[in-house]
């Protein structure tokens, strides 16, 4: 069992158990179910903005503890103020140490795209994730039929959010659906936890030219970024990168400087 198996099988029991104790008429008494979403799609494409969905995450499987006690008030205010397009916050508690409530605080105080980062196994976490204030959920191919991440697309829409769908392989791609307008294309494989960008690239071509392209995971200096946008790339996720640093949001707005200049020296 990988580590990807593993998770998807506790989420599905999580799931459950808290669909028991917080039904869906629960759910859509809160404020922001009624709300309207910001446009993560728009936001993206935004020429006054860098392209990067900045993301709040503590730990992971992988790397452990990053930043386990980050306050997230403090952290994704001053993303939004350094320059990022979008917010990505992790609401996993067992493996990634996030919580609902994070991304509630960071509604909060940010108007903005937020990104529901989460291993969406059922048609309650949508309902879910638009009672706790995202805009936009993620759906992962590696563990989704496409008649799943149809179902749930349509769910999605019908709330006002919108989907990334993040694929990693060629066999993937076939579950992308027209309906989904933003694509993450995984450079870190989920089963191996190697970076591959050049398997990131030659997936780029493969999709249809209005699908917004999103780079996730393995981005760690500027060069990546000039080096992905010119293949197509629109909006960028990083997380570690940022997020390992005590700071990470001094650390957001001294990385989105460097883009600036170096693209000013490019042109």
């Amino acid at each position: 069992m990988t580590i990807l198996d593993e998770i998807i099988a506790y989420k599905k029991k999580e799931v459950a158990e808290r669909a028991s104790t917080h039904p869906i008429k629960l759910l859509e008494q809160s404020i922001y179910y009624h709300s309207d979403c910001v446009s993560l799609k728009h936001y993206i494409q935004r020429e006054d903005k860098s392209g990067i969905i900045a993301e709040f995450k503590r730990k992971s499987p992988s790397k452990g503890n990053i930043n386990a006690y980050a306050d997230v008030e403090k952290v994704t205010i001053g993303y939004m103020q350094a320059g990022a397009s979008a917010l990505s916050v992790l609401t996993d508690s067992h493996f990634f140490g996030g919580k609902n409530e994070d991304l509630t605080i960071a509604r909060k105080f940010n108007f903005c795209p937020i990104l529901r980062k989460d291993f969406t196994v059922s048609e309650y976490q949508i309902i879910e994730a638009k009672s706790i204030g995202a805009d936009a959920i993620l759906l992962i191919a590696a563990v989704l039929t496409k008649e799943e991440i149809t179902a749930f697309s349509k769910l999605a829409h019908n709330l006002g959010m919108e989907v990334l769908l993040e694929i990693h392989t060629e066999e993937e791609l076939e579950k992308y659906i027209p309906e989904i307008k933003l694509v993450g294309i995984n450079n870190r494989n989920l089963k191996t936890f190697e970076v591959d960008f050049e398997n990131s690239i030659r997936l780029a071509k493969l999709l249809p030219n209005d699908t917004v392209k999103i780079a996730e995971s393995g981005i760690s200096n500027p060069d990546n970024i000039s080096t992905l946008r010119s293949h197509g790339f629109g909006g960028f996720l990083i997380g570690e990168n940022f997020m390992k640093t005590a700071d990470p949001e001094i650390t957001a707005k001294k990385f989105i400087e460097q883009i600036q200049k170096l693209e000013t020296i490019i042109i």
